[in-house]
């Protein structure tokens, strides 16, 4: 991938400092990693948390000397996922300026290829890309293995989703990755609806991990943010530059938001992922629905109305606990019908919801839904 637009040289931010006990050599676990990276040295009067560093100006001399180059706030929360996906992390101001900046690196006419299910900002963006003659888009289905290989000749970039947005289909990602890499390619993952708990793609030797952060790694439906990991030091310097040259940088407060969701990430993703499971063996048994997809881990179902669109309109309508709104990964259980947008794939059912299991009373999600899917049934 080559950049058409010059990068600023900022001061070369310091390399990532690691945790205590990781740089003793003890393998910490996820859910431990979760908790304890990104704080402060344990020292007398120390506070357990990273404060929020509110400036944009900094005393000249050091590394960072202004705002849009770094944040010790980020930082934190940059050492904490990036310690979690194996790699060197970057945050943004939205899920959707990380996947920006990294499309901003294709060469102009180069080809990336693409789910045809994944998340609408993505494909939105690749779209806009490919009218504009910035670049060239394939657009694949991700299960189709040996189409999305043989796609991968003559592409500078292969981007996976796995579950992928919303139709929760999954990809062979080592074998693609590595189809990808004979042809010459980057490949990028978007972790989202995984989350590092449940998926680390840098183990198969992906190039780059996107996340919207808004979504499960904060988890309280209240910041905007994204990341990228990766452990190209190359490319990460490459993504910093881009970062800090067009400033699609996060706010203190929500890296600091972020990462106080983060502490509780294996906890939340557990319970909504057993929730999930429960209400996928009973939605599997209602008549009201005619198929249900869902990967086997994670918090998100997508099912489909048995009596079409309008059912599942009014579906959306007829509950009190689940919530009809259009993100996920929340506390809170939330859903759509997907279609409702005008820009999603026609090869989506029309009558398909997307489900984002939260981490309420299973029996209580279930009641709350079964009485709205019972109106349903003719």
């Amino acid at each position: 991938m080559s950049s058409d637009v010059p990068a600023e040289t900022p001061v070369t931010p310091p390399v990532p400092s690691a945790h205590p006990a990781t740089a003793r050599g003890s393998a910490l676990r996820p859910s431990t990693l979760a908790v304890t990276v990104g704080r402060p040295a344990h020292e007398p009067d120390a506070p357990l948390n990273t404060p929020i560093t509110m400036a944009a100006t900094y005393v000249a001399g050091g590394d960072v000397e202004y705002g849009r180059y770094g944040n010790p706030t980020w930082t934190a929360l940059e050492d904490a996922l990036g310690a979690l996906e194996g790699g060197r992390c970057l945050t943004f101001a939205s899920g959707l300026a990380a996947v920006a900046c990294v499309l901003d690196l294709v060469g102009t006419g180069a080809k990336v290829v693409a789910p045809r299910h994944a998340y609408n900002g993505t494909v939105m963006q690749l779209a806009d890309l490919e009218a504009r003659g910035r670049l060239t888009c394939e657009l694949v289905d991700i299960t189709d293995t040996a189409a999305v290989t043989a796609a991968c000749d003559g592409a500078a970039l292969v981007w996976l989703e796995s579950p992928t947005n919303p139709a929760l289909e999954i990809a062979d990602i080592a074998t693609i990755t590595r189809a990808a890499h004979e042809a010459g390619a980057y490949v990028v993952v978007d972790n989202t609806f995984a989350t590092p708990l449940l998926q680390t793609p840098l183990e198969d030797e992906v190039d780059l991990v996107v996340h919207s952060a808004t979504k499960y790694l904060a988890g309280h439906s209240d910041v905007l943010m994204g990341a990228v990991v990766t452990r190209d030091d190359e490319l990460y310097a490459v993504l910093k530059g881009r970062r800090d040259l067009v400033g699609a940088v996060p706010g203190p407060f929500e890296a600091w938001l972020t990462l106080r969701g983060l502490r509780t990430l294996h906890l939340r993703v557990e319970r909504a992922q057993a929730n999930a499971q429960e209400l996928v063996a009973r939605l599997r048994e209602h008549p009201a629905i005619s198929e249900v997809r869902y990967p086997g881990f994670g918090g998100i179902v997508s099912v489909v109305l048995a009596q079409g669109p309008l059912a599942a309109d009014l579906l959306t309508r007829k509950t009190s606990l689940w919530v009809h709104a259009t993100s996920l990964g929340g506390v809170e259980s939330s859903f759509e019908r997907r279609r409702r947008w005008k820009s999603e794939p026609a090869t989506i059912p029309d009558a398909l919801v997307r489900m984002s299991v939260g981490i309420e009373d299973v029996e209580d999600l279930w009641d709350d839904l079964r009485g709205a899917l019972d109106d349903l049934v003719v």
